[in-house]
């Protein structure tokens, strides 16, 4: 077997749904997973109209024994997989931070970090079984410590004591992994797409999700002497790096 297999979660919508589209016009095996098997039934259907080997894959990030079916059908199918994207996420900050509920903090941390652990746990084990593992984590400059204590970014202003936390959190577990996984074929690195218009923002961003998912595509396709444990955007150019 010599194709590229892909997971991409979260894969049914926005940035997700464009990653898979641009991975499987590259001739990438993707699986689109979603926690709503009929709109990530309906996602793959989509990308497989269009040329694409898409496959679904049912996966709730914020729900272990989901994440360990899924790994678990990706083995029998597969035997291994070449890149995970750890897409899903949520932004539900709804007061400052003084007022932000203990919930609203454990539900965004519940997907936006422990989910993307239990994730990329779940998928080292088929990951290590590759020649050239990817690992791409999608951040935001929101959680970038360097740029949002700068009054003079554009996005200073956006305070979401939940969503940025969490990014910032995701930041530090791409290095963790990183770290462990240095000295063997596999890059991890963090993404920041940009402000994009999708779900996430009300569709408020003046980006457009294909924009987004540029620099996801090319993280999740490095050459073998291509970086890790790096933070990364695509402006003003691809490989452009972000602050911690």
């Amino acid at each position: 077997m010599t194709e590229t297999i892909a997971l991409i979660t979260g894969a049914n919508k926005g940035i997700g749904l464009q990653t898979a589209r641009r991975l499987g016009a590259d001739g990438i095996t993707v699986l689109v997973g979603a926690r709503n098997a009929e709109r990530g039934e309906e996602a793959a259907g989509r990308l497989r109209q269009e040329g694409a080997d898409a496959r679904f894959v049912e996966i709730d990030v914020a729900d272990e024994a989901s994440v360990a079916k899924a790994a678990g059908w990706i083995e029998s199918e597969f035997g291994r997989l070449d890149v995970l994207v750890n897409n899903a996420g949520i932004m539900i900050d709804d007061a400052a931070p003084s007022e932000t509920s203990l919930q609203v903090l454990r539900t965004t941390f519940e997907t936006n970090v422990f989910g993307m652990v239990a994730v990329t746990n779940a998928m080292l084990p088929l990951l290590r079984r590759s020649a050239a593992p990817r690992i791409v984590n999608l951040s935001s400059d929101l959680g970038s410590l360097g740029l949002m204590s700068d009054p003079s970014y554009a996005h200073y202003p956006f305070v979401l004591l939940a969503y940025n936390t969490s990014k910032t959190a995701v930041n530090a577990l791409t290095l963790c992994y990183a770290k462990e996984l240095a000295g063997t074929p596999a890059k991890v690195n963090a993404v920041n797409p940009g402000y994009c218009a999708t779900d996430l923002n009300a569709h408020t961003g003046p980006r457009a999700a294909e924009e987004g998912a540029a620099e996801v595509v090319r993280l999740a396709t490095l050459p073998d002497d291509g970086p890790t444990g790096g933070y990364f955007m695509d402006e003003p150019e691809p490989g452009t790096v972000v602050p911690w």
